[in-house]
């Protein structure tokens, strides 16, 4: 089994139901990488809420395609 990290969704405008669509099958899984979307949240004294509803998001909406896709 192979892996490819993928950068960029987020912050960077990546679009993770596109790299999901033309990155994703049996033979290669995805590591996708969402730092700045995350810790940067909040610039508020909420930023740790706000960081860990982010990150909650990003894994349901991660789940949600490995459900269509696999």
């Amino acid at each position: 089994n192979h892996f490819l990290l993928v950068p960029g969704v987020g912050a960077q405008g990546g679009n993770l139901d596109e790299v999901v669509a033309n990155g994703m099958n049996k033979n290669c899984g995805l590591i996708v990488n969402s730092s700045r979307g995350i810790i940067f949240a909040s610039k508020e004294e909420d930023f740790a809420e706000k960081a860990r509803i982010k990150a909650l998001e990003l894994q349901q909406q991660m789940s949600e395609l490995l459900k269509q896709y696999l």
